[in-house]
């Protein structure tokens, strides 16, 4: 079974890190047609054009002046609107110090529970105030015991990673759990990973296939992701390949790289889903200029075999020096590497090293 990862609310609160292995077969065949080119973004709509400024009219006879008017008084503020989130208003524009202030407020005048919870935010990642995990988790728990459900997930991670209050697995699945139980996706995904290592939970296999269902459904990529490989072996699951490719594809989508990778190799060998080597080649070039050896490696199987294409050879090695160098060596690329022609290989070292931005 893969290593999945946690997914946290903030960056300072990851406890499992471990990258997906693509075991997936990928035997190049023919060259393959050209990636399609990326399809450019429509061009935004123009906007409208001021009228056009009206002919001045001919001179009137003249009048008499009219007599002295009030002048006219300012037109009244529009009111604000008492539902608008100002905080939340704030914190996306990056006024962290205003978002701190009129959270700060709200909390305390208000009992406001989601303002509690974006002070946790700000304490545990340093936005407009010193970063303070022991402020944040006392926010977040004053939150959840509110019924604030992104509360209950912060204050659940920061429990089992130990950041700011004593680690307790417990508590913290206790709270991802009544998290999940509202319908967040993040609380879901991270309770299911729960009931399959087994630690915190007897493991359940079936348990966590139905709580990735529940954020794979919510649109969480990392679920999808997670669930593609629940399908594919059949982990808690009757095993389902279309299935697995299904998710895989939503996944890529959303650049979950792994899922990028995994599709790719999908596409390229047919597997669950119509061959297409193109599309297969274009997903796994983005995903190796998002630094995944596993797609690098790929990558450069599939180009370095192109003995009708010399640039795409080329580039090929150029991929499994890089990929060597993360640890994804691979001794039939080697050979083909050591049967290039001096010329050949120093391109492909050069641009390897270019791209590693490592000197000559």
């Amino acid at each position: 079974m893969r290593i999945l990862r946690f997914l946290t609310l903030f960056a300072g609160c990851a406890i499992w890190a471990g990258s997906a292995s693509a075991q997936l077969q990928l035997t190049p065949q023919a060259a393959p047609a050209a990636p399609p080119k990326a399809s450019k973004p429509a061009p935004p709509k123009a906007t409208a054009k001021a009228p056009a400024e009206a002919r001045k009219a001919p001179a009137a006879a003249k009048k008499p002046p009219a007599p002295a008017t009030k002048p006219a008084e300012p037109a009244a503020a529009a009111p604000v609107d008492p539902n608008a989130d100002l905080v939340y208003g704030a914190y996306q524009r990056g006024e962290y110090k205003t978002a701190f202030d009129l959270a700060t407020k709200r909390a305390q005048d208000n009992n406001d529970p989601k303002a509690m919870t974006m002070l946790g935010e700000l304490y545990a990642n340093a936005m407009g105030v010193k970063r303070d995990y022991a402020k944040a988790a006392e926010w977040y728990q004053r939150a959840a015991e509110r019924g604030d459900r992104e509360g209950m997930f912060a204050l659940a991670m920061l429990r089992l990673s130990g950041r700011g209050v004593t680690a307790n697995r417990e508590e913290g699945a206790k709270w991802l759990a009544s998290s999940a139980k509202l319908g967040n996706p993040k609380a879901a995904y991270n309770l299911a990973l729960l009931y399959l290592d087994g630690q915190t939970f007897p493991q359940d296999l079936k348990r966590a296939a139905e709580l990735l269902r529940v954020a794979a459904d919510a649109g969480n990529p990392e679920a999808q992701y997670a669930l593609a490989t629940f399908y594919k072996e059949g982990t808690g699951v009757e095993k389902n390949v279309d299935k697995a490719v299904r998710l895989l594809q939503a996944a890529a989508l959303a650049d979950n790289v792994d899922a990028e990778v995994e599709y790719a190799i999908a596409l390229y060998n047919g597997t669950g889903t119509p061959k297409n080597e193109a599309a297969a080649v274009a997903l796994l070039r983005k995903a190796s200029r998002q630094n995944s050896p596993i797609a690098q490696n790929r990558l450069a199987r599939v180009l370095a075999l192109r003995t009708d294409v010399p640039a795409d050879r080329l580039e090929g090695l150029k991929w499994h020096i890089v990929a060597k160098t993360a640890g994804k060596g691979d001794l039939m690329l080697d050979e083909l590497l050591a049967k290039a022609s001096p010329e050949d290989r120093t391109k492909a070292q050069d641009a390897a090293r270019k791209w590693l931005g490592s000197p000559k």
